[in-house]
């Protein structure tokens, strides 16, 4: 089971959402994600549009999944900025991975802006089948 990061996370995103960095308003969010159980994985999905694939890093630590990425202004050339609303720099998010998930075979995925990462659940987390005697038969296999 995925499990929420630092509770001032949200506050913090808020903040950044309604007042931006620099104390204007702004509508940016930094690394959106959806998280889902879709049979015996977890699928999580971030929004890195215009992010390079080879600045993207993911590291797994004791169960914390970290995701940093880099969004550089590309404007090259003598080109002289004129606005710069998107949001640039380094990104990043951590997420605590529950005790039932595997955390060695994760994989991940980038394509049209979407960073998708797949983490199994581990075998003894999954449901299984427990046989049901009853009282007759457990006397007969011991006598």
């Amino acid at each position: 089971m995925l499990m929420r990061t630092d509770p001032f996370r949200e506050l913090d995103r808020l903040t950044q959402q309604f007042l931006g960095a620099n104390g204007t308003a702004s509508r940016q969010v930094m690394m959106p994600m959806d998280a889902y159980r879709s049979g015996n994985e977890y699928v999580v999905a971030f929004d890195l549009p215009g992010v390079s694939p080879d600045s993207i890093e993911i590291d797994v630590e004791r169960h914390v999944l970290t995701v940093k990425a880099e969004r550089a202004l590309e404007p090259g050339g003598n080109a002289e900025v004129q606005v710069a609303e998107r949001p640039r720099g380094v990104f990043s998010r951590q997420l605590f991975l529950g005790d039932t998930l595997t955390t060695d075979d994760i994989s991940a995925d980038y394509d049209a802006g979407v960073l998708t990462l797949r983490i199994p659940i581990a075998e003894q987390a999954k449901p299984r089948k427990i046989a049901v005697t009853s009282g007759e038969k457990a006397e007969q296999i011991n006598p």
